[in-house]
Protein backbone atom coordinates (compact mmCIF):
# COMPACT_ATOMS: atom_id res chain seq x y z
CA UNK A 1 0.00 0.00 0.00
CA UNK A 2 2.69 2.43 1.29
CA UNK A 3 4.31 1.53 -2.20
CA UNK A 4 0.94 2.14 -4.48
CA UNK A 5 0.68 5.29 -2.16
CA UNK A 6 4.21 6.68 -3.43
CA UNK A 7 3.30 6.10 -7.26
CA UNK A 8 0.15 8.20 -6.73
CA UNK A 9 2.20 11.04 -5.06
CA UNK A 10 4.36 11.08 -7.75
CA UNK A 11 2.03 11.04 -9.93
CA UNK A 12 -0.06 14.24 -8.51
CA UNK A 13 3.29 16.25 -8.46
CA UNK A 14 3.81 15.77 -11.86
CA UNK A 15 0.68 16.74 -12.36
CA UNK A 16 1.29 20.11 -10.83
CA UNK A 17 3.03 21.54 -14.02
CA UNK A 18 -0.21 21.04 -15.85
CA UNK A 19 -2.43 22.90 -13.87
CA UNK A 20 -5.63 20.65 -16.18
CA UNK A 21 -5.13 17.29 -14.40
CA UNK A 22 -6.47 18.78 -11.07
CA UNK A 23 -3.57 17.44 -8.43
CA UNK A 24 -5.41 17.50 -5.27
CA UNK A 25 -7.15 14.44 -5.13
CA UNK A 26 -4.41 12.98 -6.02
CA UNK A 27 -2.63 14.07 -3.53
CA UNK A 28 -4.75 13.66 -0.55
CA UNK A 29 -5.51 10.31 -2.08
CA UNK A 30 -1.56 9.30 -1.80
CA UNK A 31 -1.44 10.70 1.70
CA UNK A 32 -4.69 8.64 2.89
CA UNK A 33 -3.04 5.29 1.72
CA UNK A 34 0.35 6.15 3.42
CA UNK A 35 -1.70 6.95 6.23
CA UNK A 36 -3.29 3.67 6.29
CA UNK A 37 -0.26 1.81 5.31
CA UNK A 38 1.70 2.77 8.54
CA UNK A 39 0.08 0.64 11.15
CA UNK A 40 1.60 -2.05 9.87
CA UNK A 41 4.75 -1.15 10.53
CA UNK A 42 4.41 1.13 13.69
CA UNK A 43 1.78 -0.64 15.17
CA UNK A 44 3.75 -4.32 15.17
CA UNK A 45 6.70 -4.35 16.05
CA UNK A 46 5.98 -5.41 20.13
CA UNK A 47 4.28 -8.27 18.02
CA UNK A 48 7.38 -9.10 15.94
CA UNK A 49 9.56 -9.06 19.27
CA UNK A 50 6.95 -11.70 21.11
CA UNK A 51 7.19 -13.93 18.42
CA UNK A 52 10.65 -13.53 17.43
CA UNK A 53 13.01 -12.66 20.13
CA UNK A 54 13.83 -13.97 23.97
CA UNK A 55 13.06 -12.21 27.17
CA UNK A 56 16.17 -10.21 27.31
CA UNK A 57 15.82 -9.00 23.21
CA UNK A 58 12.58 -7.51 23.16
CA UNK A 59 13.25 -4.03 23.90
CA UNK A 60 15.81 -3.70 21.48
CA UNK A 61 13.99 -5.39 18.94
CA UNK A 62 10.80 -2.93 19.54
CA UNK A 63 13.11 0.29 19.86
CA UNK A 64 15.01 -0.73 16.35
CA UNK A 65 11.83 -1.60 14.60
CA UNK A 66 9.50 1.34 15.73
CA UNK A 67 12.64 3.85 15.66
CA UNK A 68 13.71 2.99 12.28
CA UNK A 69 11.03 5.10 10.95
CA UNK A 70 13.13 8.11 12.24
CA UNK A 71 15.91 6.66 9.42
CA UNK A 72 13.15 7.46 7.05
CA UNK A 73 12.60 11.09 8.73
CA UNK A 74 16.12 11.34 8.95
CA UNK A 75 16.72 10.81 5.48
CA UNK A 76 13.93 12.95 4.74
CA UNK A 77 15.42 16.44 5.88
CA UNK A 78 18.69 15.65 3.90
CA UNK A 79 17.31 14.35 0.28
CA UNK A 80 13.79 15.54 0.82
CA UNK A 81 15.12 19.26 1.38
CA UNK A 82 17.40 19.37 -0.98
CA UNK A 83 15.34 17.58 -3.64
CA UNK A 84 11.34 19.00 -3.01
CA UNK A 85 12.25 22.41 -3.98
CA UNK A 86 10.30 22.54 -7.18
CA UNK A 87 7.47 20.38 -8.87
CA UNK A 88 10.23 18.41 -11.13
CA UNK A 89 12.58 17.78 -7.70
CA UNK A 90 9.27 17.01 -6.04
CA UNK A 91 8.98 14.34 -8.83
CA UNK A 92 11.65 12.81 -8.57
CA UNK A 93 11.79 12.74 -4.94
CA UNK A 94 8.92 10.40 -5.30
CA UNK A 95 10.24 8.72 -7.75
CA UNK A 96 13.04 7.52 -6.00
CA UNK A 97 10.74 6.66 -2.50
CA UNK A 98 8.84 4.17 -5.13
CA UNK A 99 11.67 2.74 -6.69
CA UNK A 100 13.23 2.30 -2.69
CA UNK A 101 9.39 1.04 -1.54
CA UNK A 102 9.30 -1.51 -4.52
CA UNK A 103 12.62 -3.32 -3.85
CA UNK A 104 11.76 -3.16 -0.07
CA UNK A 105 8.23 -4.98 -0.36
CA UNK A 106 9.93 -7.44 -3.01
CA UNK A 107 13.11 -8.49 -0.26
CA UNK A 108 9.95 -9.01 2.07
CA UNK A 109 7.86 -10.85 0.42
CA UNK A 110 10.55 -12.48 -0.26
CA UNK A 111 11.75 -13.36 2.90
CA UNK A 112 8.73 -13.11 5.28
CA UNK A 113 8.05 -15.96 7.91
CA UNK A 114 5.10 -16.30 9.68
CA UNK A 115 6.82 -17.42 12.88
CA UNK A 116 10.02 -19.57 14.04
CA UNK A 117 10.76 -22.89 14.12
CA UNK A 118 10.22 -22.93 18.47
CA UNK A 119 8.98 -19.93 20.17
CA UNK A 120 11.70 -17.43 21.98
CA UNK A 121 10.51 -17.43 25.26
CA UNK A 122 8.34 -19.29 27.91
CA UNK A 123 5.76 -16.29 28.48
CA UNK A 124 5.32 -16.96 24.24
CA UNK A 125 5.40 -20.89 24.58
CA UNK A 126 2.83 -20.88 27.25
CA UNK A 127 0.57 -18.49 25.23
CA UNK A 128 0.83 -20.68 22.02
CA UNK A 129 -0.44 -23.49 24.04
CA UNK A 130 -3.59 -22.20 25.50
CA UNK A 131 -4.64 -21.65 22.06
CA UNK A 132 -6.47 -18.31 23.38
CA UNK A 133 -7.91 -16.17 20.64
CA UNK A 134 -7.59 -12.30 20.52
CA UNK A 135 -10.58 -10.80 21.16
CA UNK A 136 -12.08 -7.75 19.10
CA UNK A 137 -10.08 -4.76 19.15
CA UNK A 138 -12.42 -2.49 21.35
CA UNK A 139 -12.86 -5.54 23.94
CA UNK A 140 -8.83 -5.44 24.11
CA UNK A 141 -9.06 -1.97 24.53
CA UNK A 142 -11.61 -1.89 27.62
CA UNK A 143 -9.54 -4.79 29.23
CA UNK A 144 -6.20 -3.01 28.98
CA UNK A 145 -7.90 0.38 30.62
CA UNK A 146 -8.89 -2.16 33.69
CA UNK A 147 -5.55 -3.79 33.90
CA UNK A 148 -3.32 -2.24 36.65
CA UNK A 149 -0.57 -0.22 35.76
CA UNK A 150 -1.35 0.01 31.47
CA UNK A 151 -2.33 4.06 31.96
CA UNK A 152 1.31 5.21 33.03
CA UNK A 153 3.42 3.37 30.34
CA UNK A 154 0.63 5.04 27.97
CA UNK A 155 0.98 8.51 29.44
CA UNK A 156 4.96 8.36 29.00
CA UNK A 157 4.73 6.70 25.61
CA UNK A 158 1.88 9.73 24.61
CA UNK A 159 4.45 11.80 26.04
CA UNK A 160 7.05 11.08 24.25
CA UNK A 161 5.93 10.99 20.91
CA UNK A 162 3.87 14.43 21.32
CA UNK A 163 7.38 15.95 22.22
CA UNK A 164 9.53 14.39 19.50
CA UNK A 165 7.12 14.69 16.67
CA UNK A 166 6.21 18.70 17.67
CA UNK A 167 10.12 19.34 18.14
CA UNK A 168 10.71 17.69 14.50
CA UNK A 169 7.62 19.75 12.90
CA UNK A 170 9.28 23.21 14.10
CA UNK A 171 12.77 22.43 13.75
CA UNK A 172 13.20 25.45 11.40
CA UNK A 173 11.70 28.17 13.76
CA UNK A 174 14.07 25.96 16.86
CA UNK A 175 17.23 26.34 15.42
CA UNK A 176 16.86 29.81 13.88
CA UNK A 177 15.92 31.19 17.05
CA UNK A 178 19.03 29.71 18.61
CA UNK A 179 21.58 31.08 15.63
CA UNK A 180 21.59 28.22 13.21
CA UNK A 181 19.59 29.98 10.07
CA UNK A 182 21.35 28.31 7.13
CA UNK A 183 18.44 25.88 5.69
CA UNK A 184 21.42 22.58 5.01
CA UNK A 185 22.61 22.91 8.65
CA UNK A 186 19.17 23.34 10.12
CA UNK A 187 18.61 19.91 7.70
CA UNK A 188 21.57 18.46 9.25
CA UNK A 189 20.28 19.09 12.63
CA UNK A 190 16.75 18.00 12.20
CA UNK A 191 18.98 14.60 10.65
CA UNK A 192 20.77 14.63 13.67
CA UNK A 193 17.59 14.37 16.33
CA UNK A 194 16.33 11.77 14.40
CA UNK A 195 18.80 9.50 14.43
CA UNK A 196 19.70 10.13 18.10
CA UNK A 197 15.88 8.71 19.14
CA UNK A 198 17.22 5.49 17.12
CA UNK A 199 20.27 5.40 18.30
CA UNK A 200 18.82 6.00 22.17
CA UNK A 201 16.29 3.58 21.52
CA UNK A 202 18.91 1.27 20.98
CA UNK A 203 21.28 1.50 23.50
CA UNK A 204 18.88 2.15 26.59
CA UNK A 205 16.34 -0.70 25.23
CA UNK A 206 19.60 -2.97 25.65
CA UNK A 207 20.25 -1.79 29.18
CA UNK A 208 16.38 -2.44 29.91
CA UNK A 209 16.55 -5.92 28.10
CA UNK A 210 19.57 -6.82 30.96
CA UNK A 211 18.02 -5.28 33.74
CA UNK A 212 13.99 -4.87 33.06
CA UNK A 213 14.38 -1.72 35.09
CA UNK A 214 11.50 -0.14 33.47
CA UNK A 215 10.36 2.31 35.52
CA UNK A 216 13.57 3.71 36.70
CA UNK A 217 14.89 4.30 33.42
CA UNK A 218 11.54 5.97 32.46
CA UNK A 219 11.79 8.24 34.44
CA UNK A 220 15.34 8.95 34.15
CA UNK A 221 14.31 10.04 30.20
CA UNK A 222 11.81 11.57 31.03
CA UNK A 223 13.63 13.96 33.66
CA UNK A 224 16.29 14.50 31.12
CA UNK A 225 14.05 15.09 28.71
CA UNK A 226 12.44 18.41 30.73
CA UNK A 227 15.95 19.58 30.92
CA UNK A 228 17.05 19.11 27.04
CA UNK A 229 13.98 21.14 26.35
CA UNK A 230 14.59 24.12 28.56
CA UNK A 231 17.82 25.29 26.19
CA UNK A 232 15.75 24.78 22.59
CA UNK A 233 13.99 27.81 23.97
CA UNK A 234 16.07 29.46 26.59
CA UNK A 235 17.86 33.07 25.57
CA UNK A 236 20.36 34.08 28.31
CA UNK A 237 20.73 37.93 27.54
CA UNK A 238 24.40 38.05 28.90
CA UNK A 239 25.66 34.95 26.78
CA UNK A 240 23.42 35.30 23.45
CA UNK A 241 23.02 32.95 21.32
CA UNK A 242 24.61 29.55 21.64
CA UNK A 243 24.14 27.55 18.63
CA UNK A 244 26.84 24.92 19.72
CA UNK A 245 24.63 24.48 22.84
CA UNK A 246 21.63 24.47 20.98
CA UNK A 247 22.85 21.27 19.22
CA UNK A 248 23.87 19.37 21.88
CA UNK A 249 20.45 19.77 23.65
CA UNK A 250 18.87 18.36 20.20
CA UNK A 251 20.73 15.57 20.11
CA UNK A 252 20.61 15.04 23.91
CA UNK A 253 16.76 15.50 23.39
CA UNK A 254 16.53 12.74 20.99
CA UNK A 255 18.74 10.43 23.03
CA UNK A 256 16.38 10.61 26.37
CA UNK A 257 12.82 11.29 24.58
CA UNK A 258 13.44 8.60 22.15
CA UNK A 259 13.97 5.62 23.64
CA UNK A 260 10.53 5.91 26.20
CA UNK A 261 8.34 4.58 23.28
CA UNK A 262 10.34 1.37 22.69
CA UNK A 263 10.13 1.27 26.40
CA UNK A 264 6.53 1.90 27.55
CA UNK A 265 5.31 -0.15 24.32
CA UNK A 266 7.16 -3.11 26.03
CA UNK A 267 6.64 -2.05 29.31
CA UNK A 268 2.42 -2.01 28.42
CA UNK A 269 2.83 -5.61 26.51
CA UNK A 270 4.16 -7.09 29.72
CA UNK A 271 1.54 -5.37 32.35
CA UNK A 272 -1.49 -6.57 30.12
CA UNK A 273 0.06 -10.25 29.21
CA UNK A 274 -1.40 -12.39 27.71
CA UNK A 275 -3.54 -9.42 25.53
CA UNK A 276 -2.79 -8.56 21.98
CA UNK A 277 0.73 -6.87 21.69
CA UNK A 278 -0.65 -4.90 18.35
CA UNK A 279 -3.68 -3.98 20.32
CA UNK A 280 -1.60 -2.41 22.72
CA UNK A 281 0.56 -0.17 20.54
CA UNK A 282 -2.14 0.70 18.31
CA UNK A 283 -3.53 2.41 21.60
CA UNK A 284 -0.57 3.81 21.79
CA UNK A 285 0.18 5.21 19.02
CA UNK A 286 -3.85 6.49 18.22
CA UNK A 287 -3.48 8.14 21.67
CA UNK A 288 0.23 9.48 20.91
CA UNK A 289 -0.38 10.83 17.13
CA UNK A 290 -3.79 12.35 18.39
CA UNK A 291 -2.28 14.18 21.27
CA UNK A 292 0.30 15.45 18.70
CA UNK A 293 -2.01 17.05 16.52
CA UNK A 294 -4.10 18.43 19.05
CA UNK A 295 -0.87 19.81 20.73
CA UNK A 296 0.39 21.33 17.63
CA UNK A 297 -2.19 24.50 16.76
CA UNK A 298 -1.16 24.94 20.89
CA UNK A 299 2.57 24.77 20.60
CA UNK A 300 2.46 27.07 17.73
CA UNK A 301 0.60 29.89 19.79
CA UNK A 302 2.63 29.24 22.39
CA UNK A 303 5.87 30.17 20.16
CA UNK A 304 4.58 33.43 20.22
CA UNK A 305 4.97 34.13 23.98
CA UNK A 306 8.35 34.87 25.79
CA UNK A 307 8.52 34.78 29.28
CA UNK A 308 11.33 37.51 31.25
CA UNK A 309 13.17 35.69 33.96
CA UNK A 310 14.70 37.81 36.11
CA UNK A 311 14.68 40.72 33.85
CA UNK A 312 16.21 43.31 37.01
CA UNK A 313 19.39 41.07 36.85
CA UNK A 314 21.22 41.70 33.76
CA UNK A 315 24.10 39.05 34.74
CA UNK A 316 21.05 36.39 34.89
CA UNK A 317 18.10 37.70 32.83
CA UNK A 318 17.01 35.36 30.09
CA UNK A 319 13.78 34.77 28.21
CA UNK A 320 12.16 31.25 27.43
CA UNK A 321 9.52 30.50 24.65
CA UNK A 322 6.24 29.28 25.88
CA UNK A 323 6.05 26.39 23.17
CA UNK A 324 9.30 25.21 25.03
CA UNK A 325 7.55 26.07 28.58
CA UNK A 326 4.50 23.86 27.45
CA UNK A 327 6.45 20.85 26.47
CA UNK A 328 8.56 21.07 29.43
CA UNK A 329 5.51 21.07 32.01
CA UNK A 330 4.12 18.04 30.18
CA UNK A 331 7.38 16.19 30.27
CA UNK A 332 7.11 16.80 34.68
CA UNK A 333 3.81 16.31 34.98
CA UNK A 334 4.29 12.51 32.92
CA UNK A 335 7.21 12.22 35.25
CA UNK A 336 4.73 12.67 38.21
CA UNK A 337 2.13 10.58 36.88
CA UNK A 338 4.32 7.75 36.00
CA UNK A 339 6.55 7.74 39.70
CA UNK A 340 3.46 5.94 40.80
CA UNK A 341 3.79 2.78 38.48
CA UNK A 342 3.86 -0.01 40.57
CA UNK A 343 2.17 -3.04 38.99
CA UNK A 344 3.22 -6.52 37.94
CA UNK A 345 4.89 -7.84 34.78
CA UNK A 346 2.82 -10.66 33.80
CA UNK A 347 5.13 -11.65 30.90
CA UNK A 348 7.92 -11.14 32.91
CA UNK A 349 7.07 -13.06 36.01
CA UNK A 350 5.77 -15.96 33.35
CA UNK A 351 9.41 -16.52 31.74
CA UNK A 352 10.51 -16.63 35.27
CA UNK A 353 8.36 -19.14 36.56
CA UNK A 354 8.77 -21.07 33.54
CA UNK A 355 12.62 -20.66 34.17
CA UNK A 356 13.74 -19.29 31.32
CA UNK A 357 17.05 -17.29 31.03
CA UNK A 358 15.80 -13.55 31.18
CA UNK A 359 17.72 -11.81 33.58
CA UNK A 360 17.03 -10.58 37.49
CA UNK A 361 13.64 -8.69 37.37
CA UNK A 362 13.75 -4.84 38.67
CA UNK A 363 9.92 -4.56 37.55
CA UNK A 364 8.89 -0.92 38.70
CA UNK A 365 12.36 -0.36 39.97
CA UNK A 366 13.63 0.16 43.71
CA UNK A 367 10.79 0.56 46.11
CA UNK A 368 8.22 -0.64 44.13
CA UNK A 369 6.99 -4.07 46.40
CA UNK A 370 5.71 -5.86 43.66
CA UNK A 371 6.55 -9.60 44.46
CA UNK A 372 7.99 -11.73 42.14
CA UNK A 373 8.77 -15.55 41.78
CA UNK A 374 12.86 -16.85 40.98
CA UNK A 375 12.69 -20.00 39.68
CA UNK A 376 11.66 -21.73 43.90
CA UNK A 377 12.53 -18.39 45.60
CA UNK A 378 10.28 -15.75 46.23
CA UNK A 379 11.58 -12.01 46.77
CA UNK A 380 10.19 -8.62 47.16
CA UNK A 381 11.81 -5.99 44.76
Amino acid sequence: MSDFASHILAASATSTTDPGLVPYPLLVAGTVMVGAAQPFFQCTPPLLSAQWFGSDERATSTAVALNFNQIGIATAFLVGGTMATSPTGLEQYFGIISILCTLVMIGTCLQFKNLPPTPPSSSELDKLASGEEEPPFLESVKTFFSTPGFTRPLAAFICSISITNIVGAFIDDVMERGGVTEQFQIDLAGAGFELAILVGGIIIGGYVDRTKEYKRVTLACLATTAAMLIPLGLTDHALGKEPILLILALLGLGMSAGPVQPINAELAVDVTYPGDETAVESVQQIGGNLVSALLVPIAEIAAGSDYQILPNVPQLASDIRGDVVLLTSIACITFAYFSFFDAPLRRSMADEESGSDSPALGVAGAGSGVMLKEKTKTKTL
